[in-house]
């Protein structure tokens, strides 16, 4: 490994920079740079194309990180850090002794391609949790689902309770953003047949044909979809229950009807 330098003190303005990204959405989006944390979740970053500035550990938790493969690239920053300083950095409590200062990509529809003509998709409308989000997209990378759309966002999509709850999914998913009226105008321009999880009007999932291009759009289990999607769906899908509630988590109700899709295009 090459030679690198330590930090040791809580009060170094890198250190500094590392929890304003990791504690403000506003110096995420002013900067374009964000926190990863962890060995797997770096990886992932990097397969995923995106740009590290900087990589941390500290030698005490990492003791073999010289012959990791994280190291492998000449063009990112290697810095040692104390216990105390990383202990502050931190995001979780049991984590393996690195991060990373990686820089964000863009997320418009416009960049979104489909390597077949029949995707399949899985829109969320203003999701709220980032626990729920990252669940989402854990999901679709399971089930390797074309792309996630995430309508009318509430939380950036680099907060750390999304990386950290979608295990770093959110590097390994094709991921667009915009309001609710751009993506369904995206979705019937190319054609693609938008299924709701709506409780009117409702079809039961199991009797929908999901082999063509699809969109399943899950909305908030506050308030589910609002009525745009409601009156640009081509068919309400629902999840039939047998217990005293209505609705699911939405993460759960999104695995369902995403591995049903699977399952009639054979996996």
């Amino acid at each position: 490994m090459k030679e690198t330098k330590l930090i040791s003190s809580i009060q170094n303005p890198l250190v500094k920079k590392i929890l304003l990204l990791k504690e403000k959405s506003r110096e995420r989006k002013k900067t374009g740079l964000f926190i990863v944390e962890g060995l797997r979740e770096i990886e992932l970053a990097q397969k995923g194309g995106f740009i590290l500035e900087t990589i941390l550990f500290c030698p005490e938790i990492l003791t073999d990180f010289a012959v990791h493969p994280v190291l492998k690239n000449p063009n990112v920053e290697i810095i040692q850090i104390s216990s105390p300083v990383y202990e502050k950095l931190a995001y979780r409590e049991t984590t393996e002794g690195v991060l990373a200062i990686a820089k964000s990509k863009g997320h418009s529809l416009e960049k979104v391609t489909f390597k077949n003509d029949h995707p399949l998709i899985l829109v969320a409308e203003a999701p709220e949790k980032p626990g729920n989000i990252g669940a989402l997209l854990r999901t679709a990378d399971a089930a390797a689902v074309d792309a996630v759309f995430i309508a009318n966002p509430k939380s950036d999509i680099y907060n750390p309770n999304i990386i950290r709850s979608s295990v770093g999914c959110v590097f390994t998913n094709q991921i667009g953003a915009g309001t609710t009226e751009e993506i369904i105008h995206f979705l019937k321009e190319k054609e693609i047949r938008v299924y709701c999880a709506a409780l009117t009007a409702s079809k039961n999932y199991v009797d929908c044909n999901f082999k063509g291009a699809t969109a399943i759009v899950v909305g908030t289990e506050a308030t589910g979809l609002t009525e745009a999607w409601l009156q640009n769906s081509d068919q309400n899908l629902i999840i039939p229950m047998q217990g005293e509630i209505d609705s699911m988590n939405v993460s759960v109700s999104a695995a369902i009807l995403i591995f049903e899709a699977k399952r009639q295009r054979g996996f």
